[in-house]
């Protein structure tokens, strides 16, 4: 081993507090680059596979009623490769068990189920057998949430009927990995359940021999999807097609996609700032590390050693604590996607899921930390590097003696002589007073951001289920009913209140833009479901024009007062210009509204509504739920604390438990980097309070001055550190965001609070540490100097 390398060998040992600190804020940021892109490379793959293997379809489309013979005009379609006809309607569902209703999407199953597009996979049971009535294959995830097994029964309203039911087997589809209903804007795997029954059973019991009502398609390779969709909505129009969809469209695909969007972002915002961190950590440690061996670098080139040489010893200095911690970060963070992984299968229904650790992804974490901390250390480096020998030897010369503020204001009276001395080194070194807090501020913000999570969700919910809808359950008609049936809704047992809406799916454009989505009529007075702007203001519904959610807004690149196509996809499919008048916030999917009169005028018809919005007396709502379950022109119910209930499952946890990781890295970060300052000043200042206590300084004044420069950077950090920590959760906002969900930025006092409390609990601990130091000072061995 040559010299230099045992120099840094030994110089890592006396540095090991300080080397340890850094390599674990090093780990951090890895360990989060590798669990994001591992978990994400692990979903990709298996949704890829999936969707391979069990023939997901391309294109989607509904209609009324079509002869099977339109099948054959579809295929003709240049560009499609397999066309799959069936019939889809969803009833409402009796569950043992289960006060409320739920919603059952039954689908027919050719008598070869394997065959065609969106295979089943079997999970348990059988498949249907030909001629067997009364018998369904029900969704794996519906079948848990209610301990639902192969043998056990559900009573469905079918065709206005009560059918008993008999689950055969239980199954996954790649097109319900995620499992929503129309509508809806989070999974409810108790209250929305998928089943398959035989085809020419559905058909009997709907009236749709030799008919279909929904037809999925798959493209051949090199295909034009548009021009394919284009094509098909003009073969299905005749027979009430409500406009056809790609993959990219699809509920539970695009609820992957979205999931896949934001590992995406985890994996390069959270790592990029803890790296950063890392880098700033390294140049301020490596900096002060080579001004106090200013005398072993002249040594070492009076010696021999190049520039290079030099250079090289101090840069591997860095790569040696970068390495350690990117092997470190690597294996938590493999240990962390297995565990992430382990919680996704919870929500996403795959047949096989299984994490995969890429070793790529561990190359390219440690290719970035290297990077980072090489940047970051090039300026000390090159500090090393570039002194002069005869320099070198020559010690640092003393700060220039000048009053301070303090003094100058002639205030010095008011503060102990320890005060006075402690304001004089902070502005005697104002550069490294300001590093030294902006470290200190960075750390503050690091937990700021992780910690702001939890404020972000809460708001949504409280936004989105408590001041917005604050309906208790909402319902859908199977088909638009006329205005007497607001009548009867408001007569349900315990409705206190009731608003019906009118809803048709439109195609909206603005340009070459377009977004496909359903546009709701609201009543102009309504208290359930309210449309509120960025200050929470109600928006008012104009005679004329369409108020559109931010998202739908910026999507579109429209603004109020400039106008939208709207191509209505039912009836007589009118086509209209109508001016954007508002704008509204929301946390969830893209959505246009309307004046439910000027809805009526667009769709020419008269009054008609399409479901309701109820607010309900808790006493009576065993007994509503009993008759809803019950009337054949209700489509749809939606409990609204149920839904509530399935976001806290699913997008709550999922986020929170990432949360709680960024939680733990950013208290680690934290630590790390106070720790750091204060071992830094010590290092730099041990001479000077060595010669303190030999005038007569006591062990606790000393320290006093120390942990007092300590308690005013940590001070002056925090303000800084709490509005930096605010522009993080404003990136990683903007880093989450999709067309499905947005996180408000919301940052409440709590977690300001928390992060100066763990700021202001590091400073103390790292203070305890340094004063165990100071009170072990070698008075002899400091005082040395060649001098």
């Amino acid at each position: 081993m040559t010299a230099l390398n045992r120099k840094l060998f030994r110089d890592l040992l006396q540095m090991k507090g300080q080397v340890t600190a850094i390599m674990l804020v090093i780990a951090c940021g890895v360990a989060t680059f590798v669990m994001s892109l591992s978990t994400l490379e692990s979903l990709r793959m298996t949704q890829q596979t999936y969707y391979e293997r069990y023939r997901f379809a391309h294109a989607f489309a509904s209609l009324k009623r079509a002869p099977n013979a339109l099948a054959a005009r579809i295929a003709a379609i240049p560009g499609v490769a397999q066309v799959q006809t069936r019939i889809v309607v969803d009833v409402t569902l009796d569950v043992a068990g289960m006060a409320e209703p739920a919603v059952g999407r039954l689908i027919s199953l050719p008598e070869r189920p394997t065959s065609g597009l969106n295979a089943l996979h079997l999970r348990s049971g059988r498949f249907l057998e030909a001629g067997r009535g009364g018998e369904i294959l029900a969704s794996e995830a519906f079948a848990l949430g209610h301990n639902l097994s192969p043998g056990d029964h559900i009573v469905a309203v079918i065709n206005g009927k009560l059918e008993k039911l008999t689950i055969v087997g239980v199954v996954l589809s790649p097109e319900y990995v995620m499992q929503m209903g129309n509508g809806a804007a989070v999974p409810d795997d108790k209250h929305f359940g998928v089943f398959w029954i035989g085809e020419r059973e559905l058909e009997a019991a709907f009236d749709l021999d030799g008919a279909f009502n929904s037809v999925t398609l798959s493209l051949m390779r090199g295909a034009s999807e548009p021009e394919v969709l284009k094509r098909l909505d003009l073969l299905i129009e005749p027979y009430g097609g409500v406009g056809s969809y790609g993959r990219e469209d699809q509920l539970s695909n695009r609820f992957l996609s979205d999931e896949i969007r934001q590992l995406r972002g985890i994996g390069m915002v959270a790592p990029a700032i803890f790296l950063s961190v890392a880098a700033f950590l390294l140049n301020m440690v490596l900096t002060r590390v080579i001004s106090t061996q200013r005398e072993q670098i002249a040594a070492l080139k009076a010696f021999g050693y190049s520039r290079f040489e030099v250079g090289m010893h101090y840069l591997l200095f860095v790569l040696v604590i970068v390495f350690c911690g990117t092997l470190v970060g690597t294996a938590v963070g493999a240990w962390l996607g297995k565990g992430m992984t382990h919680m996704y299968s919870r929500f996403y229904r795959f047949p096989v899921f299984f994490f995969r650790f890429d070793v790529a992804t561990g190359l390219m974490a440690l290719g970035v930390s290297v990077s980072s901390a090489v940047l970051g250390a090039f300026g000390a480096v090159q500090l090393a590097v570039r002194l002069p020998p005869a320099e070198a030897m020559r010690p640092e010369p003393p700060a220039t003696f000048r009053k301070t503020i303090v003094e100058t204001l002639g205030l010095a009276f008011l503060f102990s002589q320890s005060a006075r001395m402690i304001f004089r080194q902070l502005e005697r070194r104002p550069w490294k007073s300001i590093l030294s807090s902006f470290g200190i501020a960075l750390a503050t913000a690091v937990l700021v951001l992780g910690n702001f999570g939890r404020d972000a969700l809460d708001r949504l919910m409280d936004f989105q289920f408590s001041i917005a809808q604050r309906q208790d359950v909402s319902i859908a008609f199977v088909e638009p009913t006329t205005a007497a049936a607001t009548y009867a809704v408001g007569h349900l047992p315990g409705v206190t209140q009731s608003e019906t809406y009118r809803s048709t799916p439109v195609r909206i454009r603005f340009g070459h833009r377009s977004r496909r989505l359903g546009i709701m009529g609201l009543h102009q007075q309504r208290d359930l479901f309210r449309l509120l702007d960025v200050h929470e203001k109600s928006v008012v519904l104009p005679d004329e024009g369409v108020v559109l959610s931010e998202k739908l807004a910026e999507i579109l690149h429209v603004g109020i007062g400039e106008k939208v196509i709207i191509e209505v996809m039912e009836g007589q499919r009118p086509v209209r210009e109508v001016p954007v008048t508002g704008i509204v916030t929301e946390f969830a999917g893209t959505n246009a509204y309307m004046e439910i009169n000027a809805l009526r005028r667009l769709l020419r018809e008269q009054e008609t509504v399409s479901g309701a919005f109820l607010a309900v007396d808790s006493r009576y709502t065993q007994e509503l739920y009993r008759q809803l379950k019950t009337t054949p022109r209700v489509a749809s119910v939606s409990i609204t604390a149920a839904t509530l209930q399935g976001f806290k499952d699913t997008i709550a946890e999922n986020q929170l438990q990432m949360q709680m990781f960024n939680v733990i890295f950013a208290c680690i970060i934290a630590f790390g980097v106070v720790y750091n300052t204060a071992r830094i000043s010590l290092s730099e200042r041990s001479r000077e309070l060595a010669t303190l206590r030999v005038i007569g300084f006591t062990r606790a004044e000393v320290s006093g001055i120390l942990l007092g420069e300590l308690a005013v950077l940590t001070l002056v950090a925090i303000p800084l550190g709490l509005v930096m920590g605010y522009g993080f959760a404003a990136l990683t906002v903007w880093a989450f965001e999709t067309e499905m969900y947005r996180i408000p930025l919301v940052v409440s006092h709590r977690t300001f609070a928390f992060a100066s409390a763990v700021t202001i609990l590091a400073s103390l601990l790292s203070g305890l540490v340094v004063r165990r130091r100071i009170d072990q000072l070698d008075l002899v061995a400091v005082l040395k100097s060649k001098e």
